[in-house]
């Protein structure tokens, strides 16, 4: 169900968000005006701009289940656990390893900063873009919605979880910021800003008719296309703004090391699994993208949130982004399900 504009969108979403990270780059401040808290008087509420862009893109996204699809899923749901699995198992492969690399560079700290910023990725649930690209390389979608439904809705227990364990591996105040963080999204963030908008979404999927769901997904599918692009402007801003004034290249060399390493065996290892399964080419698809493919979006809105003071631990999730939509393009193109024969 897609309308004229959010499909225009969806074929130039590569680029949209290259300029959105040029623009970010060349013009920040908007982004760190919209980066920053805005009281409402007289209701003493405070608008916080990036929480309420994920929550446009995550509504979007629960808005668009294919909820007959589902049912499916949950009959034959070997590949649905088996992403859940290695949703769980592959940070606690990952983390430690890359920490181990990262102890051997000389940074005072170990790279404990860096290591923060991809915990934070990897705790995150599957990313709601991941439907997008299994749509574009016809892979296995009701597994692939399954899996995003899923992690979202069991975060507020698994985020917290992986923080806590993986938090050892940091040092100096470090461990201590993560734990804080991971409160944090105990606390409420990852009900507020990723659970509900979802389940809101997948709540009207499923009262509203098909007339007047088609209404509202014409409206709320290319804006929360537009929320997203603009959600990641105003990220990259309070990376990248503080990278312009205050230029660190081995930082910036080192974050898209590491942000590559954590992309790269991520995928592995979802590749790997698909294949020990010996699922068919579509369900193979979605289940390595979505071992791959995490929610940075709500890192980095958990990041300004819980570390307005550290805007470059931004700089890693922001690369993570781009890399693995990169390499979700290359995995589509491999992994495309053959095409069935004419009259077969």
């Amino acid at each position: 169900m897609h309308t004229r504009a959010a499909s225009w969108l969806r074929h130039r979403l590569g680029r949209a968000v290259v300029l959105s990270y040029a623009l970010a780059l060349i013009l920040p401040a908007p982004g760190l005006l919209l980066r920053r808290p805005h009281p409402l008087p007289p209701t003493h509420l405070t608008l916080h701009t990036p929480p309420l862009l994920l929550s446009l893109v995550l509504f979007s996204a629960g808005l668009q289940v294919p909820v007959r699809a589902l049912g499916a899923l949950l009959r034959h749901p070997k590949a649905l656990l088996a992403g859940l699995v290695l949703h769980l198992a592959i940070p606690l492969a990952v983390v430690p390893f890359v920490a181990f690399l990262l102890r051997r560079t000389p940074d005072a700290d170990g790279g404990s900063g860096l290591l923060t910023a991809m915990i934070l990725v990897v705790a995150m649930p599957v990313a709601a873009g991941a439907t997008v690209w299994t749509d574009k390389g016809e892979g296995d979608q009701p597994t692939m919605v399954g899996l995003v439904l899923a992690s979202t809705l069991l975060s507020p227990l698994t985020t917290p979880v992986l923080l806590a364990t993986l938090s050892p591996l940091l040092s100096g105040g470090y461990a201590h910021t993560l734990a804080d963080t991971g409160r944090l999204a105990e606390g409420g963030f990852a009900l507020t800003a990723v659970v509900h908008p979802c389940a809101a979404g997948l709540l009207c999927a499923l009262v509203l008719s098909a007339r007047w769901r088609g209404r509202l997904v014409t409206t709320v599918a290319p804006s929360a296309m537009a929320g997203s692009l603009v959600l990641t402007y105003v990220n990259a801003s309070g990376a990248l703004g503080s990278v312009l004034t205050r230029p660190r290249p081995l930082l910036f060399a080192a974050a898209l090391a590491v942000a590559a390493l954590v992309c790269l065996l991520s995928f592995v290892l979802g590749r790997v699994a698909a294949r020990v399964l010996r699922l068919e080419a579509g369900t193979a698809s979605s289940l390595t993208l979505a071992c791959g493919m995490n929610n940075s979006s709500a890192s980095a809105v958990l990041i300004t949130a819980s570390l307005p003071d550290k805007p470059h631990l931004l700089l890693p999730v922001l690369a993570y982004g781009l890399l693995q939509k990169t390499a979700a393009n290359r995995i589509v193109t491999r992994l495309r399900p053959a095409p069935t024969a004419a009259g077969a």
